[in-house]
């Protein structure tokens, strides 16, 4: 287990979120062919190190918040909510703050 910081209810265990998926992925036009909704909806990498993702914090505000986790280690470089800009601070994956 680790712990994700929600910017509005602060630090708290991750099993109170839901993950939401990949925030990186560039959703195409609505009238764009099928080829290229397969790509965007299927196919996936599997990164390795630092990603961004979705996460909603169902057990608590239900707000969506983006987090920038490193895969390897959980450990959290940023985070903030769904739009908008991310903090700078990191925590570790027990919840300290730096």
């Amino acid at each position: 287990m680790f712990r994700l910081t929600c910017p509005h209810c602060g630090p708290r265990d991750q099993v109170e979120f839901n993950y939401g998926g990949d925030a990186t992925v560039d959703v195409p036009d609505l009238d764009a062919d099928e080829q290229t909704w397969f790509d965007a909806v299927y196919i996936r990498e599997n990164p390795r190190g630092p990603h961004t993702e979705f996460w909603q914090h169902v057990a608590g505000c239900r707000q969506w918040i983006r987090i920038k986790r490193n895969t390897q280690t959980h450990e959290i470089l940023a985070y903030g909510a769904a739009t908008g800009p991310m903090s700078d601070e990191a925590t570790t994956s027990e919840g300290s703050d730096k």
